[in-house]
């Protein structure tokens, strides 16, 4: 392809809404251009990066077994309100109304419809197992769109559902997406780590989050150094470490006075003097219309998902000051579980054993010393509600757990029967039994994959693309664009050849001034530039610049197979 016959508006100057680095060089190297907040159309440049990462996802599913189908993107309502999914997503929902008024969803994802399918389809076991992918446009209604394509209202992605006759069958189609997965992205040249996750809305019990190490990313990971354990913010844990009072904890219960004191740290100083760690904060949330207090240690924090996996509750939120005086008779600051009856109490596992301990009074202005949670506190049930803080022991290896950034581009899920049950998907087993599927959905975001790879390769001069997916692997730079010129004869010959071995070559015929032509190659990144000049080519050499690398004079003869050579040892 000849540089002059296609769009390629690379810019200078960053537009002033673009935050982070691979959101400001998709707009500059003429990439995508801004349609409004969310919504992008992509240019010649990267629909041809995009097509290169779907193909190898083609490849490696295919590979696994997987068959592509494509499903509609327009969905009846009916098939979410079926799964449960239409309130619980109702914040992501896009939907749209036809002439007769009727109701359609715009999916953000596909699992109700591709079970609708199989359970129309699949009713032997001599029919299983089976992988169904397709790569489609999805919309959500993202509250705020921001980072380009890291957080859209429409974006790519390829989902997969596998469909299972045991659990065991089921965990082999997991291991080998997550395989697959593994090698989509290293043949993407992305540095991944998969991580324990949470299955949010899409449900199910087992998950696992593929990450992009990224400082700009959305998403936290925690991790120890051995890579023994790693996991997403949500779900991690680490060694219980149960509260150890140095307060005297055989004495009863005492109310004393604490005007003004309302908050953790105000307990802290004197003249109270109870350490963080020596006192109990009681939360009090509305989880599915009835009122639960939620106790933490006071030197942690609630992770509100992991909340939410406790309970299984649907409709969760922090009850307000008027709803929680109604339930205690006190307003935030005094509050505690001491004697409280007849509400959910749910308390974190750092608590057990806890003696010693200052929580609210249900008394504004007083609070409880020497409280032993065992005996003072009708605990309904323990659970691990924390959120995991840098340096905490590692679960696995016991060493200080760390915490980073990280750009989420990949997700598995083990579901189980959650949607095979609800919408009809099932099956007759050897002993003529109707069982319900064993399912598993596999998501990668196409769109985002090709902006972490951004993120992840660049330079202060501009994308690093690596080899597989860059839009053009080679790009042929003439200082002379005369068309008789030794420069660009010399030039039209190695397009001719790389064109004829399948290597993606741009030619770059602008009329341009060379160091116009180095910095767009270099804001581009095309992984390989040959720069062809009247002065190098007196000499008989071409000068060849790997992205990555050094300047390099080859003999103009032997540049063709240099080539060849450098792609077979980088690809």
């Amino acid at each position: 392809m000849r540089w002059s016959q296609l769009l390629i508006p690379t810019l200078k100057e960053t537009p002033a809404d673009a935050e982070i680095v691979s959101h400001k060089l998709l707009l500059r190297a003429g990439l995508i251009r801004k349609l409004t907040s969310g919504l992008y159309t992509f240019l010649p440049l990267a629909v041809r990066s995009l097509r290169k990462v779907e193909n190898i996802i083609r490849e490696e599913m295919n590979r696994a077994g997987a068959q592509e189908i494509l499903m509609p993107a327009l969905q009846p309502p009916e098939i979410w309100q079926k799964s449960g999914r239409y309130d619980i997503m109702i914040d992501v929902l896009l939907k749209v109304r036809d002439r007769a008024k009727k109701e359609w969803i715009l999916g953000p994802t596909h699992e109700e419809v591709v079970t609708t399918l199989v359970a129309g389809e699949i009713s032997s076991y001599r029919q299983l197992p089976k992988n169904f992918y397709q790569i489609q446009t999805k919309f959500r209604d993202e509250i705020r769109p921001r980072f380009g394509l890291m957080r859209a209202k429409e974006f790519i992605m390829k989902d997969a559902y596998s469909f299972d006759i045991s659990d065991e069958a089921a965990q082999v189609s997991y291991q080998k997406m997550y395989q697959t997965y593994t090698r989509i992205f290293q043949r993407c040249g992305l540095q991944t780590v998969a991580v324990d996750a949470d299955t949010g809305a899409i449900g199910g019990k087992h998950s696992h989050e593929f990450m992009v190490p990224a400082e700009t990313g959305e998403n936290e990971i925690v991790y120890c150094e051995s890579g023994e354990y790693a996991a997403n913010i949500e779900k991690a844990t680490s060694r219980i470490q149960e509260a150890t009072s140095t307060l005297d904890t055989g004495t009863s219960v005492e109310k004393f006075p604490t005007p003004g004191a309302v908050t953790i740290n105000s307990l802290v100083r004197q003249p109270y003097g109870v350490a963080m760690r020596d006192q109990i904060k009681t939360l009090v949330y509305l989880i599915d219309g009835k009122v639960t207090l939620v106790l933490m240690r006071g030197d942690h924090q609630l992770n509100d998902t992991k909340l939410a996996a406790a309970t299984g509750g649907t409709q969760i939120r922090p009850s307000t000051p008027d709803e929680i005086f109604v339930a205690l008779g006190a307003h935030p600051g005094s509050l505690g579980a001491v004697g409280v009856l007849g509400v959910t109490i749910l308390a974190d596992e750092s608590l057990k054993n806890a003696a010693g301990m200052t929580t609210g009074a249900n008394e504004d202005g007083f609070h409880f010393r020497h409280v032993n949670i065992a005996r003072d506190i009708p605990v309904t049930s323990w659970h691990d509600l924390r959120l995991v803080a840098a340096g905490e022991p590692c679960p696995v290896t016991g060493t200080p757990l760390k915490i980073r950034r990280a750009i989420e581009v990949g997700h598995v899920f083990k579901l189980g029967t959650k949607y095979s049950e609800s919408l009809g998907a099932l099956f007759v087993d050897e002993a003529g039994e109707k069982r319900a599927l064993i399912m598993g959905c596999y998501g990668i975001g196409v769109t985002r994959t090709l902006q972490a790879v951004i993120e992840q390769s660049n330079d202060k001069d501009g994308i690093i693309w690596p080899i597989n997916v860059a839009p053009f692997t080679v790009c042929i730079t003439p200082l002379s664009i005369a068309s008789e010129s030794p420069v660009m004869l010399v030039a039209e010959r190695l397009y001719q050849e790389l064109t004829e071995r399948n290597v993606d070559v741009i030619l770059d015929d602008r009329d341009e001034r060379p160091g116009v032509k180095f910095k767009d190659s270099e804001l581009i990144g095309y992984p390989i530039r040959i720069g062809i000049g009247e002065k190098s080519l007196a000499k008989g050499e071409v000068e060849i610049k790997p992205r990555k690398g050094s300047l390099q004079a080859v003999p103009a003869h032997d540049a063709l197979e240099y080539i060849l050579a450098y792609l077979k040892n980088n690809s």
